[in-house]
């Protein structure tokens, strides 16, 4: 089970919070943080380069860089519209087979390893629990 809780300050921002203690500032857009939509694409990068890299490197062709740029546009004012992964990459000069492997890493973990882009994919419902006192 994966969980984490969001949380008014008492400055009138706003943190998240994991059961390990680590912590992100969550904002509007007008200040400080991260915006709850740049956290969507961050978690979609995050998963993705998070298994591309070990995976890449175990087959014997670690990248001199990797990175990615993750993009959305809403195309509703509550809505996004498809989520763009673009790595950025520099494979190593003495590697001709390390294109061919990353590329097959990469799409495996987007199609298959990566929860994250395969849960937005799939449509995964999201509930709530208002959890009011009376």
């Amino acid at each position: 089970m994966a969980s984490v809780r969001v949380e008014r300050t008492e400055s009138g921002g706003f943190i998240a919070k994991n059961g390990r203690g680590d912590e992100i500032v969550v904002g509007t857009g007008d200040g400080a943080g991260f915006t709850p939509v740049e956290l969507l694409l961050v978690a979609v990068g995050g998963c993705n380069i998070v298994t591309v890299e070990p995976l890449t490197a175990k087959r014997g062709h670690r990248l001199v860089r990797l990175a990615m740029t993750v993009d959305a546009e809403k195309v509703e004012p509550t809505l996004l519209g498809p989520v763009t992964v673009t790595y950025d990459v520099e494979l190593p000069a003495d590697d001709p087979k390390a294109a061919e492997v990353f590329e097959a890493v990469a799409e495996r973990v987007h199609t298959r390893a990566c929860t994250v882009s395969r849960s937005l994919s799939r449509g995964t419902e999201v509930g709530i629990v208002t959890g009011t006192d009376e």
